[in-house]
């Protein structure tokens, strides 16, 4: 490809200004100066060419080369992105401790995967085969958690002329078509640009995170988006890190964008030690980590979501469900506003470009389920959970308001809530879901006809005691009728026995939908038959102090397996007890 060179007319933080430059082109990569930082052209006007550079930029000076093949910024797709991390331009940071000793030098080189690494291929088409752009041409054992398929790339289609039934390695091709095209086992994709599919499908089937309040109260559909704001020290990095362990997804993208390093090194240490539920193999094995630390190049940051994204959509394509995690997507918004200021654009709300929205909306929009190319009937999706991190915890501040256009669902998180250590800390009537009518049929047929007049209860209970609190500060709680101060009590059950939960508690750290139903069932079993008691009489003393309260407060503790047997048992001992209290 024919190079274009200019030279550096100026320099300011991460931007650099060029000239000299003959035919550059928008978002095509760049090398600058002697050390060739990498760098991507993000203005052309008049002569002028401007850069933002993903490396630090101290040293460069007026004069130095700057050249460009008229490339995107692309990343490299294959074997081996399982277990690695990497930076927001997809550099691999062990590789690059192993070149540099320490932290990442100027100008390093290091491929994204190894090249030369030799897999065993093992091939589902033969010669003579007609293939698709999308159809799977053989897969590679990855990790003993995930196999890897090999795709024909987007745009390439004909008749196989050989292909190999032995170990390939990364520099020689798996596949040959008649007309001389070569497939290898890397594809190399821009980061801005979709990867296409045949056509997204609708919302349907519930994201499984295991978690009471999210799975119950505020679901997200496979292929939805989720944002979890809160203020410091609210637990949006536990949340994502405990989906990233229990949710119901094939592959998990994290994205570290721009948090405290201290914070990024303890997730590199637990994520290799944690184990995944489902097959007690290490969490690792699929796991992508992208890492962009406070202290990295801001440009990198700015890239680092569209890199996981792109990697997610890789991961899609195979027909793999994948839980995309960033954390958290302020991070990513400085950045920008950061670069928008360089080049002295029109500021908007706070700072921030006037085109924020945009960029997030690109980046939110390409989470979705989709019918996958090729010709079979693949189905991957795309689950975006990413935290927010509005400054003094205000959700009126623009990257909280641009991120909800795009959201189905909000976790707010409550600093309240967390100092009480309740977690998660989500401030249930503060948030929402857009999901639910489109989840009903399947709450209806897959977990049971009564669910969401459960959850429905559920609401309305926990509504009714924020009003009940109001009224409390006025006259006190002695002066309530004993209905409602049997409200407060089921609420009081409720919020700490089912929409609390300790990831330290084997039995109580992953929920399934079963175990959530009967839990509810329980609940309102016991809110039903007190109240019949206190018509009949008995006094709301009596009831508090039963020692059936302290069971159905215990109910988290029992395991998943067997407990709908566990729950009608307690369901009759209560029937029971408070038909006694009626005899007495």
């Amino acid at each position: 490809m024919k190079e274009i060179k200019g030279k550096i007319y100026g320099v300011a933080g991460p931007t650099v200004v060029a000239t000299g430059m003959a035919g550059p082109a928008m978002n095509t990569v760049c090398l600058v100066g002697k050390d060739g930082l990498l760098a991507e052209i993000i203005r052309i006007k008049d002569e002028f060419v401007t850069l933002q550079v993903y490396e630090d930029t101290g040293g460069l000076a007026v004069g130095e080369d700057v050249i460009s093949h008229a490339k995107p910024l692309s990343v490299k797709l294959g074997p081996g992105l399982l277990t690695n991390i990497f930076d927001g331009i997809q550099r691999p940071l062990q590789k690059i401790r192993e070149a540099t000793g320490g932290f990442i030098e100027k100008g390093v080189k290091v491929s994204a995967l190894d090249m030369e690494r030799v897999w065993e291929f093992r091939p589902e088409k033969k010669a003579g085969d007609r293939v698709e752009p999308g159809d799977i041409l053989g897969t590679v054992p990855e990790t003993a958690r995930i196999s890897h398929k090999i795709m024909v790339p987007p745009l390439v289609r004909g008749v196989i002329k050989e292909i190999k039934d032995d170990g390939v390695s990364g520099k020689e091709p798996v596949c040959v078509l008649e007309d001389g095209t070569a497939i290898g086992l890397y594809q190399d994709w821009p980061v801005r640009k979709p990867r296409p599919f045949k056509y997204k499908m609708p919302p349907h089937t519930p994201f499984k995170t295991g978690q009471r309040v999210f799975d119950t109260l505020l679901p997200v559909a496979e292929g939805g988006t989720a944002i979890v704001p809160g203020g410091f020290g609210t637990g949006k990095t536990v949340v994502e890190q405990t989906i990233a362990k229990y949710a119901a997804s094939d592959i998990v993208i994290y994205v570290g964008c721009g948090e405290r390093g201290n914070e990024m090194a303890e997730i590199l240490t637990d994520f290799p030690e944690l184990k995944d539920p489902a097959t007690a193999l290490p969490l690792s094995l699929r796991t992508v980590i992208v890492v962009n630390t406070s202290n990295m190049p801001v440009a990198a940051r700015e890239a680092s979501i569209f890199t996981g994204i792109t990697i997610a959509e890789y991961f899609r394509d195979m027909g793999y469900s994948v839980a995309l995690l960033a954390d958290s997507i302020s991070r990513w918004a400085e950045a920008l506003r950061e670069i928008s200021s360089r080049l002295e654009e029109m500021p908007g709300e706070e700072g921030f470009p006037p085109y924020l929205a945009t960029q997030l909306g690109s980046f939110y929009e390409r989470s979705g389920k989709v019918t996958c190319l090729g010709s079979d009937d693949r189905v991957g999706s795309i689950t975006v959970v990413s935290a927010v991190s509005p400054p003094g915890g205000d959700f009126s501040e623009p990257v909280t308001q641009a991120s909800l256009r795009f959201a189905g669902a909000l976790w707010a998180l409550d600093p309240d809530l967390a100092y009480r250590r309740h977690f998660p800390a989500v401030n249930w009537l503060a948030s929402f879901s857009l999901y639910q009518t489109e989840l009903v049929d399947w709450f209806s047929s897959e977990v049971a006809h009564d669910m969401l007049p459960l959850r429905g209860r559920l609401y309305s209970l926990l509504q009714r005691q924020t009003e009940l609190k109001d009224i409390i500060q006025i006259i006190g709680v002695e002066a309530l009728q004993e209905s409602d101060r049997l409200t407060l009590e089921v609420a009081n059950i409720a919020r700490d026995a089912f929409l609390k939960q300790s990831v330290f508690n084997e039995a109580d750290a992953y929920n399934t939908y079963v175990k959530q139903y009967w839990m509810l069932k329980v609940i309102f079993a016991f809110m039903d038959n007190a109240g019949a008691a206190l018509k009949r009489g008995v006094y709301i003393e009596t009831i508090v102090d039963n020692p059936l309260r302290t069971k159905v407060m215990r109910m988290q503790n029992t395991p998943n397996e067997g407990y709908p047997k566990e729950a009608e048992d307690l369901i009759s001992s209560i029937e029971n007890e408070f038909s006694m209290l009626e005899e007495k």
